[in-house]
């Protein structure tokens, strides 16, 4: 191969062999103009070495071998960018999520190009993609109106009409510096002094007389935007700092067509009905009360109901699986934190010490230190291991006052801890169970989906974790032997491993498609030896055991606004708080709704009787507002015929039955579990 040539490793394995300097939008022409005109963006990653090719016939016939898995080390790039040594290619699509997120932080460029053309007094900060869209951080004095968002969004569709091609610009970074403090632009004088080094270039796009400190990758044209939207703006302190200036934050959000974006605004919509605060309060589940503070829930009877449910499942379903029931205190003394060193690795996220009589003391954030103590109480030998100790125990975290949100994030709340001692030769089939637990978990509640993720460490980064490299080592081979044998598909995450340990994240799917960060599986090496946990072998040496965290609701508070938001508030029969309404008629059904209700509750049903003095229908319908999954209807001739004509959430009504067969019927739903009625 000639020195001025480079390999291309296309996804099913071919290569080419192509020039130096050649750009992915060159390799996707030279298969077709079709392909060429539909890519965004291409992803690119280490050449690594090839088992087979293909014909050259056969590449250029097949747009299928542009596409493939991604694989460490990989990287995004501009499809004009040149290609410069020995590369994995592919070229992405509009059905990429990655090149979906391309195209928003190219709106977010196109944004604020409208912005300095519409307000040019404005100073630019940084304008990332994020799930829902993009936004751009920017300091004008002035506040944006609903005016000025209009007009930005008119603006940017003739930015987006010119089709100015994005085009990356190499500068010496003094030089970049210069020209940024020249025109008072802090926020990009900060973020080049950050994150590049004196002698470095500094990497700049630009569309038409817009230049941006970027490290892209971009569209290939302002064209590329065609669906987008200006959707608010927010206060934001920059760097997060009340004392620096007032930011104001402009949002937005981009698809490939409008269709998909219709789509994205009906969907919030949806997300809307569903919001787990609004449906809280209008289902008297819980609340929070300012006069005791941010992020601290209150159980109201109907959630605390629904909590019991849940909780009396978990406890149940632990002790099936050999777990035993253990409580520990919710504060514990500083020193204690210090051994397990939560006190430097976690202390920005506990709350502060309370001096006391005898000692400093810190509320838990953890349960893990006192079943570690619970352990080390009595000793142990290879005959009791593993000892499992569950807890559904209180825990307490330092949330800032601005990020509290509802049941989802809150400085106080319910963690299904469990932790496994364990000899190293069982670490594996207890990591087996735990995962076989957290789908068990998952389908109880009547999610079908999830997504799991491999949280490593990063040796670079070692400070941030404790234990040896081949203790690592050992710790992540074991929980991606356990994936791997059970065919469980999982990303790797490198970097976010616990500070005592790597872990297993299982993220449920909700109905509408949403990622929910619940259960996890964490292997921990560190802390029986921080603690001199032992064990007494089959030998008679002393051994020490390897230990296994999992939360499989992660914590109940935010389990249960998944739930609520999943179900709307129309919670299965087993888990809703009133499982069947009673509606008399008229007063003289009375007793006999009394008398229903009695063997209804005899049946192990909750029940609600409506003994208003109202109409029929308005009963019928307060029931159908709380989401009730039966309302039984009952008159003269259900009284004579020992029946209650059914009315059935989500189906209307069903007509009149038999009492005995409801109550078989309701007590068949609530022992299956099911989510139908």
């Amino acid at each position: 191969m000639s020195e001025q040539s480079i390999k291309v490793q296309l996804p099913d394995g071919s290569v080419r062999e192509v020039a130096r300097g050649t750009t992915p939008y060159d390799i996707a022409m030279s298969i077709s103009p079709r392909l060429a005109a539909a890519v965004v963006v291409a992803r690119i990653r280490p050449l690594t070495p090839v088992v087979s090719t293909t014909t050259e016939t056969e590449e250029e016939n097949s747009e299928a071998a542009m596409y493939g898995g991604a694989e460490a080390g990989e990287r995004l790039v501009d499809l004009a960018a040149p290609l410069t040594e020995d590369v994995a290619l592919e070229l992405l699509k509009e059905s990429d999520e990655a090149a979906l997120k391309v195209v928003r932080h190219s709106a977010a460029h196109v944004m604020a190009t409208a912005i300095l053309e519409l307000f040019p007094e404005t100073k630019l900060g940084h304008g990332p993609a994020t799930d829902q869209g993009f936004f751009y951080d920017v300091y004008r004095e002035t506040p944006f109106s609903e005016t000025d968002l209009a007009a930005i969004e008119a603006k940017m569709a003739e930015v987006v009409a010119r089709d100015e091609k994005f085009v990356r610009e190499q500068e010496a970074r003094e030089k970049g510096l210069e020209e940024y403090k020249q025109h008072g632009d802090f926020m990009k004088v900060h973020f080049i002094e950050r994150f590049t080094k004196p002698g470095d270039e500094i990497s700049l796009y630009r569309n038409g007389e817009f230049v941006d400190f970027c490290r892209g990758p971009h569209v290939p044209s302002t064209g590329r935007v065609k669906a987008f939207k200006v959707t608010s703006v927010a206060g934001a302190y920059w760097l997060g700092d009340e004392k620096n200036q007032q930011l104001q934050r402009v949002y937005g959000t981009a698809f490939f067509n409008a269709k998909d974006m219709e789509q994205h605004f009906k969907r919030l919509e949806e997300i809307k009905a569903r919001d787990h605060r609004v449906l809280g309060k209008q289902l008297d589940l819980f609340s929070i009360q300012e006069v005791a503070g941010a992020g601290l829930i209150f159980w109201h009877p109907k959630g605390g109901l629904i909590r019991k449910t849940m909780e009396d499942w978990m406890r149940d379903e632990c002790i099936r699986r050999g777990y035993e029931m253990v409580f520990t205190p919710h504060i514990m003394r500083r020193e204690l934190w210090k051994i397990s060193g939560h006190e430097g690795f976690y202390s920005q996220n506990m709350y502060p010490p309370m001096e006391l009589d005898d000692a400093e003391y810190r509320l838990k954030p953890m349960n893990c230190p006192g079943h570690i103590l619970i352990y080390r109480n009595s000793p142990k030998s290879y005959r009791d291991l593993p000892v499992r100790y569950a807890e559904l125990g209180n825990v307490y975290r330092y949330e800032r006052s601005g990020t509290m949100h509802g049941l989802l994030r809150v400085r106080g709340f319910t963690q299904d801890d469990a932790h496994i001692f364990c000899m190293p030769e069982q670490i594996e089939s207890e990591i087996a169970a735990c995962v076989e637990f957290a789908d068990e978990v998952l389908k109880a509640f009547g999610f079908a989906e999830f997504k799991v993720e491999l949280s490593t460490w990063d040796p670079k980064d070692a400070k941030s974790y404790v234990g040896e490299p081949q203790h690592w080592e050992m710790a992540v081979g074991s929980l991606k032997k356990v994936l791997d044998a059970k065919g469980i598909a999982y990303r790797e995450i490198p970097g976010e491993a616990a500070f005592y340990g790597p872990k297993i994240d299982i993220k449920l799917v909700d109905v509408l498609g949403r990622l929910w960060q619940l259960s996890t599986v964490q292997f921990d090496f560190n802390l029986p030896e921080r603690f001199g946990l032992e064990y007494t072998g089959e030998d008679g040496e002393k051994h020490r055991p390897v230990m296994v965290h999992r939360a499989l609701f992660g914590s109940v508070e935010r389990f249960f606004g998944v739930l609520i938001e999943h179900y709307a508030g129309a919670f299965p029969l087993w888990l809703a708080p009133v499982q069947v309404g009673l509606v008399p008629i008229s007063e003289k059904h009375l007793d006999y709704a009394r008398a229903v209700k009695a063997k209804l509750e005899a049946a192990g049903l909750r029940v609600e009787l409506d003994e208003r003095n109202e109409k029929m229908n308005a009963k019928i319908r307060e029931f159908t507002m709380q989401k009730v999954p039966f309302v039984l209807v009952m008159g003269d001739k259900e009284a004579a015929a020992e029946a209650v004509s059914v009315r059935t959430r989500g189906k209307g009504d069903e007509g009149s039955v038999a009492l005995t067969d409801f109550i078989e019927r309701a007590r068949g739903v609530v022992a299956a579990r099911t989510v139908q009625l």
